[in-house]
This record gives C-alpha cells, structure tokens and sequence, in this order.
C-alpha cells in the first residue's frame, strides 16, 4: 500500500527536469511532477496546486479540503501511534477505579 502525502506546490524548482518545491506541513521539498503537469501547460499553472507526494513524486492532484482532511487524519494517526507507544512501554499510568 502506499501513502501519499498532501503538499502544495510552491514554486518550480527546475522546469526542464519537471521539478516543483512542495510545502508539506512546513517542510520544503523539491519533487518530480511528471505525473501531474498537463502537456504542454507551464509549470508555473501547477503553484497553488495541492497534490499526494510519495517517494519524490506528486502522484495525483488534490483539492484544498480533502488535503486538509487527510492532514488531520494522519496528525490522529501519529497521536494515537504515540499514545501506543506509550502503552507498550508502560510509561502511562492507569487510574484505579474509586471504589
């Protein structure tokens, strides 16, 4: 299974390589967007666009809300990845029930 990652396109990085800047959550990276460009259209069309980027690639173009809804989807997934840790780790204490 893979896991894109909602980022925005924030800038053309090298138009002859199909390379575009995404903002994932505050982190920059440069990203191959080979699979997203229209024919023909300018790189510069795709700044603003939301996209899913796995390994290096913007795999599929987004629009802002389901970035959003996916962004907060994967935050709960870390908390709760956090939160089992935690359990398996014994470091949070249970309550005892008052009696």
């Amino acid at each position: 299974m893979c896991l894109g990652i909602p980022g925005q396109i924030v800038a053309v990085a090298d138009a002859e390589a199909m390379l575009c800047v995404v903002d994932v959550s505050g982190v920059r990276r440069t990203v191959d967007v080979v699979c997203v460009a229209e024919p023909g259209a300018p790189l510069d069309d795709l700044v603003g666009a939301w996209v899913l980027v796995h390994v290096g690639f913007a795999m599929s173009r987004i629009d802002e809300e389901e970035a959003a809804t996916t962004l907060k989807v994967l935050s709960e997934i870390g908390e709760a990845a956090v939160e089992m840790e935690a359990l398996t780790q014994g470091s949070v204490e249970l309550l005892s029930t008052p009696r």
